[in-house]
């Protein structure tokens, strides 16, 4: 069975930092890409960034410069640097992974809210 789950959201002032964690269970955590989306109240959820098995990286456009994703494959862990935050960052933050058959797999979501 797949869990993901995420921790380290919370309440920051603009400017300030936080780092989200995602464990991973049940997946061959190496071979899988993994990404955190965001999802803010009443918006669509987004990409934030992905990183693959290799560990390339991808990020949204609003976060490039400012967030760095990276893994753990010992610790069989994903991680979300966000530095310089603004209140248009506040959302709820998922990790998400794909399986071979094409399957998205979603953690709970940890909230984070930036004040200005």
């Amino acid at each position: 069975q797949v869990q993901l789950v995420e921790s380290g959201g919370g309440l920051v002032q603009a400017g300030g930092s936080l780092t989200l964690s995602c464990a991973a269970s049940g997946i061959i955590f190496s071979i899988n890409a993994m990404g955190w989306y965001r999802q803010a109240p009443g918006k669509q959820r987004e990409l934030v960034a992905v990183i693959g098995s290799t560990g390339s990286t991808t990020y949204a456009v609003s976060v490039k410069g400012r967030f760095t994703i990276s893994r753990d494959n010992a610790k069989n862990t994903v991680y979300l640097q966000m530095n310089s935050l603004k209140p248009e960052d506040t959302a709820v933050y998922y990790c998400s992974t794909r399986d071979s058959r094409g399957y998205d797999y979603w953690g709970q979501g940890t909230q984070v809210t930036v004040s200005s």
